[in-house]
């Protein structure tokens, strides 16, 4: 799988393109939006692996070298094609050539001797980019959030507040995000305290960050609340104020409510995209409000005022004589009010002529009569362009 390509990214990509890229398909595509949407689900799952892999420096490096990531850090059969071409059996990734490493010889300075199974420490080191067991692993900022909301008409209209139960990561009390039960924090007896160790393969001798504290030249004892993690799972109640003029699609930032980032490192922000349901009257069209009003025929020919609905209440709109059917007019400032410019949109009126139901026999004979002073023919303008 190509994950620049999912992303929709170049391969030169920083990780604010790569992390703008992803939040955009990551709303396009997300189930909460797309309800019942099985392929939508599925294009968020490969959006969301692609995110996972590129937005990670390791994983990043170890996919842009190889064409994969493994979680073991070493290359397999289904690598990028051609991986191990031009090698010896026993040349590494770089193409040195490692063969003594294997050979048992030359145990040589540092804390372990130079067998294969040392040699695969090294490897495993370079590539693994996960931590180890119990190990702290460095800071990392909290992971966004991403919610879809209802709203109905009127409270996208006149904005409104509303109480969400997010499910969140939160910085463990207990350890206050460190990780480690308090006061666990003796000297590394594998590095002695420098946070580095020494190993070697046959001739070569290599500097790698100590497997046991991870660089930290400390150790540390799991917290038991949080098992080492140093956030813990939390539903919480949170308060969001949509504010007036909220259209469909709009997202919503509310700072720090995302995940709770690892040992310091701040936290996500939670992100709501809003559904506003349809109203069977007004139909909206950005900061503008749309309607139609039935006019009766009379109406129509003689002109008259007329009340018509609008999001404040009534107001009067004055048909001119010889009104057609169809035709618009505009309310001034009688739309949305946008927050963020501080105008109001307008309402477009368009009217429909309906024609009276005739039940009596003066009405017929009234019709007639029109007919016969008004003969003209509407269509003759039809059909002179046919």
């Amino acid at each position: 799988m190509d994950y620049y390509k999912t992303l929709g990214v170049a391969k030169d990509a920083d990780a604010d393109e790569i992390r703008k890229a992803y939040r955009r398909l990551a709303r396009k595509h997300h189930p909460d939006l797309n309800p019942g949407d099985k392929a939508a689900e599925d294009r968020f799952k490969t959006v969301q692996e692609a995110y996972d892999i590129l937005s990670d420096p390791k994983k990043k490096q170890m996919y842009d070298q190889y064409g994969f990531y493994s979680e073991n850090g070493m290359p397999h059969a289904g690598g990028r094609p051609g991986a191990g071409a031009a090698r010896g059996p026993n040349m590494g990734f770089g193409g040195f050539d490692f063969s003594d490493a294997f050979s048992g010889a030359g145990a040589g300075a540092g804390r372990r001797g130079g067998d294969a199974s040392n040699f695969q420490d090294i490897f495993s080191q370079w590539f693994g980019g996960g931590r180890s067991e119990g190990g702290a692993g460095p800071p990392e900022k909290g992971a966004d959030l991403e919610y879809g909301l209802s709203i109905d008409f009127w409270q996208a209209i006149k904005g409104t507040q509303v109480r969400l139960n997010v499910s969140r990561q939160e910085t463990c009390s207990t350890c206050s995000g460190t990780g480690s039960r308090p006061g666990a924090n003796a000297v590394c007896p594998e590095c002695n305290g420098s946070g580095n160790v020494t190993q070697t393969a046959g001739a070569m001798k290599f500097s790698l960050t100590c497997p046991r504290c991870e660089g930290t030249g400390r150790l540390r004892n799991k917290c038991s609340a949080c098992h080492g993690d140093g956030v813990i799972a939390k539903s919480e109640t949170v308060d969001v104020r949509i504010p007036p003029g909220a259209q469909q699609g709009s997202r919503l930032r509310v700072a720090g409510k995302g995940n709770a980032g690892t040992h310091g490192a701040p936290s996500g922000d939670l992100y709501i995209t809003l559904r506003v349901e349809p109203h069977p009257v007004f139909h909206r069209e950005g900061d503008d409000i749309e309607i139609t009003v039935p006019v009766r025929i009379d109406e129509a020919g003689l002109g008259t005022k007329i009340e018509v609905p609008t999001i404040d209440g009534r107001a009067l709109l004055k048909i001119p004589q010889g009104t057609k059917n169809g035709q618009k007019f505009r309310l001034r400032e009688k739309g949305v009010l946008n927050s963020r410019t501080g105008a109001r949109g307008d309402q477009l009126v368009e009217v429909t002529l309906e024609a009276p139901v005739v039940h009596d026999e003066r009405t017929k004979e009234l019709l007639r009569e029109y007919a016969t002073l008004h003969p003209e023919d509407p269509r003759a303008e039809l059909w002179s362009k046919v």
